[in-house]
């Protein structure tokens, strides 16, 4: 594989139209919902799926070659920027310092009603799969 072209790990759901993850070199891209570990969105509270979207996000990067703290950039959208100190509890248990790089974005809706959180991540790829 070269260093400059794209590759994909492609969701194990056949009916997903979005790859799990994403890299061009050692660069990974990846997005999460929260996700249970069966594969069934998770519509509880903000804590209850903050939880299960970086379960989920932890759990992609490993099989991608990386982990969590190899995240350099995270995106945030919540539906309530008000349960957005409730996500940075659960954030902080996730991630250490150096933290990485993140913005959070208050969006109207989610592409489920229930959803109140999202994450798109960069990860650096530490080794190939």
């Amino acid at each position: 594989m070269a260093d400059n072209a794209p590759f994909f790990i492609e969701d194990t759901d056949e009916s997903e139209i979005s790859s799990d993850v994403a890299g061009l070199g050692n660069l990974l891209m990846t997005t999460h919902i929260p996700l249970k570990a069966d594969g069934s969105l998770e519509t509880g509270d903000i804590r209850t799926q903050s939880i299960a979207t970086l379960e989920s996000l932890k759990t992609s990067l490993e099989k991608a070659g990386s982990s969590l703290a190899d995240v350099i950039h995270l995106t945030i959208y919540l539906t309530d920027m008000a349960e957005r100190p409730v996500f940075n509890e659960i954030y902080c248990a996730y991630f250490k310092k150096p933290y990485p790089v993140r913005c959070a974005v208050g969006v109207a809706a989610l592409a489920d009603p229930g959803m109140k959180v999202e994450v798109t991540a960069m990860a650096a790829r530490r080794k190939a799969v």
